[in-house]
């Protein structure tokens, strides 16, 4: 089953804006957003979730593109540790891991 369904947006206090989405993204992926969600929590001291570290990267993103956009250069991002030396893991074991770290375990 297959439904695809058009998520609506919903408006926040802050004024920003939040759409739910469900993302189907390879393992190295989704272990890039696990450090980028380390990096985070150290910065800010606290923990981070992916769903955080996600839109802090899409944040990030639509920055730099303005930044290009108004003839500046984009700050330097310092390029994320290969994944390659992760082991390999079944997809069960990896999603008890990533519900380990986003605390739903």
């Amino acid at each position: 089953m297959d439904d695809r369904v058009t998520p609506a947006p919903r408006a926040l206090p802050d004024g920003e804006a939040e759409i739910a989405l469900v993302l189907r993204l390879p393992w190295e992926d989704v272990a890039r957003l696990g450090q980028e969600a380390g990096r985070l929590a150290a910065q800010r001291q606290r923990p981070v979730t992916l769903d955080e570290a996600a839109s802090h990267r899409l944040r990030s993103a639509r920055a730099a593109a303005h930044a290009r956009q108004a003839g500046e250069q984009p700050p330097p991002v310092a390029q994320p540790a290969p994944v390659s030396s992760l082991p390999a893991r079944p997809p069960e074991q990896a999603r008890q891991v990533i519900d380990r770290i986003n605390g739903t375990a």
